[in-house]
């Protein structure tokens, strides 16, 4: 099936519907380099639709000149995903899983329920701001995806635990969930531990048991 091409600025977004269902949708976020065809291969169950979004750079979406990826951008990308379909449970693997969990700060009441799962670029850079890395010979990469100012750029960006705390609580005070996120990973980088802390963040909890919860909203 074709992906639904959504407009963000100069890109195109490709989101792809993996199944069909009825009720309310899962939209599934791939790691670092990865995109929306890795994603579908993971075994889930839930009964409303099951949808799947290739980031700026990843998959069929657009590959920009020049690189200036950052996960705030990211998250823009994913919210464009969130309006298209409306309220979602959002599930997102190593980088994917970052930005599921951005969005569900910025944007409570529209995801019902954020799932973080081990990945690629789960980890991210150090807390502190970085300089960019410039690639010299992107050669017969360049206008390919995964584009390689995305894999330097994004495995570099900073993520101090004070602003993830932060969207943490815009999460749990903006969603009406008592849980509104839901930590399925094993590894565990300094921001995943300062959220683990927060009040409204669930931890050891398996991929399918928050499956289970969100969908029982």
């Amino acid at each position: 099936m074709s992906p639904v091409m959504l407009q963000h600025n100069q890109i195109s977004l490709a989101l792809h519907q993996i199944r069909e269902g009825k009720g309310r949708a899962l939209l599934l976020l791939h790691g670092l380099g990865d995109s929306a065809e890795q994603m579908s291969k993971l075994e889930v169950k839930w009964n409303g639709p099951v949808w799947a979004l290739d980031f700026t750079g990843h998959g069929q979406s657009t590959v920009p000149r020049g690189g200036g990826y950052s996960c705030e951008i990211l998250m823009a990308d994913a919210d464009i995903a969130l309006r298209h379909l409306g309220e979602a449970t959002v599930l997102g693997r190593g980088l994917g899983a970052y930005i599921a969990f951005l969005l569900s700060g910025a944007r409570p009441t529209l995801v019902r329920g954020a799932i973080l799962l081990d990945g690629p670029g789960l980890a991210g850079g150090s807390i502190h701001a970085t300089s960019n890395t410039e690639i010299n010979d992107v050669g017969e990469r360049a206008g390919i995806a995964p584009d390689p100012w995305a894999l330097i750029e994004l495995s570099r960006d900073a993520r101090p635990p004070t602003y993830t705390t932060t969207f943490a609580r815009l999460a749990t005070n903006g969603s009406g969930i008592d849980e509104p996120i839901a930590i399925a990973c094993k590894v565990t980088p300094p921001w995943v531990e300062a959220i683990a802390a927060e009040p409204g963040v669930i931890t050891d909890i398996s991929l399918q048991d928050a499956l289970d919860m969100y969908a029982a909203l």
